[in-house]
């Protein structure tokens, strides 16, 4: 059952890309049409046409372009994402709700879809940690360039003098993952708990001890859910967390034993500074592993990260 779902989605994702490229061959069709009146006779609607279709294809043709580089094992997963507020108590949890909220609004743009997982609110706003799932083509592909930690610094809303403050907030990201035939986790290796859920729900979810907490003990890894309808469910949620987890750090480690012999461009590492976002007292948001830089600081808080995204993997390949 499981292996004709997973086969059912790689033929949508194959579908899908050859509609993509088919109307890509319409477009180019269209505009060939257009050069061959405008070479006949002068029309400037006719121009202005043109020149929206030449851009928009150009749009399409670099999303395949970035497409080809997207070539790690599990770069066509959905992606989980986990959100840290730093140290800085209130400024840093409202820190980490804003780039929660341009995750959502990222994956908007895209068409993916956004289901959280589990949650721990602030001390009166914000959220402390956040886990959220992105499901889409390619999420994690694009999503894990985004693994690190985010700088904000800003005039805080919450200082009475108005001062300017930094915060900080690191993300971890990995990709959804089903059972690996070659990741064995043993019944002894974990420690499970149940509590009450925290977040928002309905009565059941509220008042029973449906929430669950996983830890591996081997390696350390928790991962916990809250929002399912009851325990069973939260559990298997969290254990596809922790395959995912312990996935990745098997990923992590080939990549380091190929860096050992061919060097690595670009480290991408947990904990690094990646970002920083400068409300005040200009308007920038920079890439420190890039350079890539922009002032429309609003756009990205927007979810416009896909820029800083292409670049990373250009320069990163």
């Amino acid at each position: 059952m499981e292996n004709s779902k997973k086969v059912g989605q790689e033929v949508k994702i194959k579908e899908d890309k050859l509609e993509r490229i088919s109307k890509c061959e319409s477009e180019i069709d269209d505009c060939e049409s257009i050069c061959e009146l405008l070479e006949m006779e002068a029309d400037a609607e006719l121009e202005t046409d043109l020149e929206e279709k030449l851009k928009n294809l150009e749009i399409e043709l670099d999303d395949f372009k970035i497409e080809t580089l997207l070539k790690g094992k599990y770069d066509a997963n959905n992606a989980i994402l986990t959100l840290h507020a730093g140290a800085g108590g209130t400024e840093a949890q409202d820190w980490t709700e804003m780039l929660f909220r341009m995750y959502q609004m990222y994956a908007e743009k895209r068409g993916y879809a956004v289901k959280v997982l589990d949650s721990l609110d602030g001390d009166g706003a914000g959220f402390k940690s956040i886990t959220f799932m992105v499901c889409g083509e390619n999420a994690y592909g694009y999503l894990k360039c985004e693994k690190g930690v985010h700088r904000l610094v800003r005039i805080s809303p919450f200082d009475a003098n108005a001062r300017r403050h930094t915060s900080f907030a690191s993300v971890e990201v990995m990709p959804e993952i089903e059972k690996l035939p070659e990741i064995e986790i043993r019944p002894e290796d974990l420690k499970v708990d149940t509590y009450r859920s925290s977040g928002a729900g309905g009565q059941h979810i509220n008042k029973t001890d449906s929430a669950v907490r996983i830890t591996h003990i081997p390696t350390g890894f928790v991962v916990s859910c809250q929002t399912e309808r009851s325990q069973i469910q939260n559990r298997e949620t969290a254990m596809k967390m922790l395959y995912s987890k312990l996935a990745e750090k098997q990923e992590e480690d080939e990549i380091k034993k190929l860096n050992q012999i061919k060097g690595e461009i670009k480290k991408i590492e947990w904990g690094s500074q990646i970002r920083s976002y400068v409300f005040c007292p200009y308007t920038m948001v920079k890439d420190h592993r890039t350079n890539y830089e922009t002032a429309d600081i609003q756009g990205v808080m927007n979810g416009d990260i896909q820029p800083f995204i292409n670049d990373y993997l250009v320069k990163s390949n």
